[in-house]
C-alpha cells in the first residue's frame, strides 16, 4: 500500500467538505434538458406560509406554500426540508396559481441520507482516500467498509485500516441517490413557464401535544387557581418557523403502525400577549380546535409550552375516600368462596374536586392531560401535594383528582360473618373502622364493592350507604378528631 505525506491535507478537507455542500444544499439551476426535462431553482428553505396542526396521538399535518419557478413542459422539483418522519403516501401537492395546468406525473420521497457508512457502501470497488489519527495518508480500492476498512493497491496488496483510526475520509465526489436532508422530488407538467405558488401538505409523527395543568391550592384547601399550559414536543425532524398553529383536542382515529419517539430536549415557555388570548377554542368536526393568536416556531427537538387557559379563586372541595378493596368487581359469575375479597387495604385516599363551569372561572373544554397541584407553605413557598391524569373534560363537568394517601386517617376492614343459606343464597358480614389521627373532625367516604353475584341486597348496616351503581355502595362516616368510627353491614346475594 503506498503511503503519502499530507502536504495538501488542508486542501482535501476544503474541496472534500464543499463537494458535499455543494451536491447536497446548493440550488438546483433552471435549465431546460434535450428530452425537455427542466431542472428548476428552488429556494431550500422553508415558505413563508406554514401552518402546523398537532393532534393526541403523536401526528401532525403541515402545510406549507412555497414559490416555484417552472418551464414549460416536464420539470423535475426538488422539494426539502420536510420532516425526517414524514409519511410519504400522505402527501397532496396543489397549486395555487395554475391548479389545472400543472400536473404531478410522478412523485418521490428520497431519504438516503448521507454519513460516513453511507458513502463507504456507495464506494465499494471504487478508489478512495484516507487519513489515520497518526497523519498517515492511503490511498486504494475499497473492497469494505463494513467493519474495519480494506484497501487494494495497484499492485493486488491489501491492507486493513482498524475504522477507529480512520480520521479523515477524502471521496471524488457524492455518489448519485445520497442527499443531505429527506427530500420530496416531483415530476410535474406545466402548461406555461413562469412563477407558481405551490402548496405541499403531508402528515408526519413524531410531534404531539398534552395539556399541563398547574394548580394551587388556598390555605383552607376550599379553592384553587388554576393554569393550563399546552405542552408541544417536536421530534419530527423539521423545525416550523413562524408557523399558524392549531391543536386538535380528542380521539382521532388513526391506523398507522405505533412508532416511539425520543421526547423533547428544550423546554421553552411562551410568554402571553397582554392585550389579546393567546389561544382560542372552537368546536371542529367532534373534537375541539385550539388555535394559538400569533405565529409560533416550533424548533426540532424542543418542548414548547403555551398558556391556553387560567382561572383563580375556583370553588373546590378536599374529601377522603376508603376503598378497603380496591380493583375487586363482579366479574359475571357466582362466587362462593368464603374467604375471597375479605383482605383490607389501609390507605385512605385524598381527593380534590371542581366545577368546569363558567361560573368558577373556566367552562372550556380541558384537553386530556397531568394535573400538578401546589400548596403554599407558612414561609409563602410552594410545596407539591399530588397530581393526577384527566380525561378529556367537556365544559359544566367536574373534575376529580387523586392526588394521595391521608397519613393520619387508616381504614381497616373485616370479614365477620358467612353464611350459605341456601344452593342459591349467601349472606356475608364486614366491620370495617375508620381511625383518624389528626386534630379536626373529618368525613371519610367508604366504599365497597358488592362481587360475589349481581342480585344482592343490604339487610342490616349501622348507617345508610348510597348505590354508586350496580354493584357499588357508599357510606359517607363522620370521623372525630383523634378518633374512630366503625360501620357494619350485612349483605345478602
Amino acid at each position: 500500500m503506498k503511503k503519502q505525506s499530507l502536504l495538501i491535507r488542508t486542501a482535501i478537507i476544503g474541496i472534500t467538505l464543499g463537494a458535499l455542500l455543494i451536491a447536497g444544499t446548493s440550488l438546483l439551476a433552471s435549465h431546460p434538458s434535450t428530452n425537455g426535462l427542466s431542472l428548476v431553482s428552488l429556494v431550500q428553505a422553508q415558505g413563508e406560509d406554514v401552518e402546523l396542526t398537532v393532534y393526541n396521538q403523536d401526528i401532525a399535518l403541515v402545510r406549507d406554500t412555497r414559490p416555484f419557478s417552472l418551464e414549460q413542459g416536464v420539470n423535475e422539483v426538488r422539494f426539502s426540508e420536510v420532516a425526517s418522519q414524514i409519511d410519504p403516501t400522505s402527501v397532496h401537492f396543489r397549486s395555487l396559481t395554475d391548479p389545472e395546468g400543472t400536473v404531478v406525473l410522478e412523485q418521490n420521497y428520497e431519504y438516503d441520507i448521507v454519513g460516513s457508512q453511507k458513502l463507504l457502501q456507495k464506494y465499494v470497488d471504487q478508489d478512495i482516500e484516507l487519513v489515520t489519527e497518526d497523519g498517515t495518508e492511503y490511498k486504494g480500492t475499497l473492497l469494505s467498509g463494513a467493519g474495519d476498512i480494506i484497501l487494494q493497491d495497484d499492485d493486488g496488496s491489501v491492507t486493513v485500516v482498524r475504522l477507529d483510526r480512520v480520521q479523515q475520509y477524502n471521496f471524488p465526489e457524492l455518489p448519485e441517490g445520497l442527499i443531505t436532508k429527506p427530500t420530496l422530488v416531483w415530476l410535474l407538467d406545466a402548461e406555461r413557464s413562469g412563477d407558481q405558488d405551490v402548496e405541499v401538505t403531508y402528515m408526519t409523527g413524531g410531534i404531539y401535544w398534552r395539556a399541563d395543568y398547574v394548580v394551587q391550592l388556598n390555605e383552607d384547601d376550599t379553592a384553587l387557581d388554576l393554569n393550563g399550559w399546552i405542552t408541544l414536543d417536536n421530534n419530527s425532524g423539521a423545525t416550523y418557523n413562524d408557523a399558524k398553529l392549531k391543536l386538535v383536542a380528542g380521539d382521532v382515529n388513526v391506523v398507522r403502525e405505533v412508532q416511539a419517539f425520543d421526547r423533547g430536549m428544550i423546554l421553552e415557555a411562551e410568554a402571553a400577549p397582554a392585550a389579546t388570548p393567546q389561544v382560542e377554542e372552537r368546536e371542529f368536526f367532534e373534537y375541539h380546535l385550539y388555535d394559538v393568536q400569533r405565529p409560533v416556531t416550533v424548533r426540532d427537538n424542543q418542548t414548547k409550552q403555551i398558556e391556553f387557559t387560567s382561572a383563580t379563586d375556583v370553588p373546590a372541595e378536599k374529601f377522603f375516600v376508603y376503598d378497603g378493596t380496591p380493583g375487586l368487581i363482579f366479574y359475571g359469575y357466582a362466587v362462593s368462596d368464603p374467604g375471597y375479597g375479605t383482605y383490607s387495604n389501609p390507605d385512605v385516599n385524598i381527593y380534590m374536586q371542581f366545577q368546569n363551569e363558567e361560573e368558577a372561572g373556566l367552562g372550556i373544554p380541558l384537553p386530556a392531560g397531568r394535573v400538578r397541584v401546589y400548596k403554599a407553605d407558612l414561609d409563602g413557598s410552594l410545596q407539591f401535594v399530588g397530581e393526577d391524569q384527566i380525561d378529556h373534560t367537556p365544559k359544566d363537568e367536574s373534575v376529580r383528582l387523586l392526588l394521595g394517601n391521608a397519613f393520619d386517617i387508616i381504614g381497616e376492614r373485616r370479614q365477620t360473618d358467612f353464611q350459605q343459606l341456601g344452593r342459591d343464597v349467601v349472606e356475608e358480614s364486614f366491620e370495617i373502622n375508620v381511625r383518624n389521627h389528626k386534630g379536626e373532625d373529618v368525613e371519610v367516604r367508604v366504599v365497597e364493592h358488592l362481587f360475589r353475584w349481581s342480585e344482592w341486597e343490604i339487610i342490616q348496616e349501622s348507617a345508610e350507604h348510597s348505590k354508586l351503581d350496580q354493584g357499588n355502595v357508599e357510606w359517607r362516616l363522620p370521623v372525630p378528631a383523634d378518633g374512630e368510627t366503625t360501620l357494619t353491614y350485612t349483605v345478602r346475594y
